[in-house]
């Protein structure tokens, strides 16, 4: 199947709903990160937001403050996560479990 060409105008539109999504996404870990915002409210509104729902697993985890890399990799496998996991993809034991560990 070969791939669409796109007119200007849907590239244009394409790109700006990419700008919109990447600030969006950016904008939910600057306020975990800088306490504006619970971890656990964070993992609630980016799950059920479908914009937010498609951040790593891994990049959430980092942004919650007293949590880097090794905490990060021993959750993950705590509650069998794959790296390449997103938090819409997430199941609701690993949800609890997240919520739980960041309460």
């Amino acid at each position: 199947m070969p791939i669409p060409t796109l007119t200007d105008g849907e590239l244009a539109a394409a790109r700006a709903k990419a700008v919109v999504t990447r600030r969006a996404r950016a904008d939910l870990k600057n306020q975990v990160r800088t306490g504006a915002m619970s971890p656990v409210d964070a993992l609630a509104a980016a799950i059920a937001d479908p914009q937010l729902k498609m951040i790593p697993v891994r990049d959430f985890l980092k942004a919650v403050p007293r949590i880097g890399v090794k905490k990060t990799e021993a959750l993950m496998e705590k509650y069998s996560i794959a790296p390449s996991r997103r938090l819409g993809g997430l199941g609701v034991h690993q949800i609890e479990g997240l919520k739980a560990e960041l309460r």
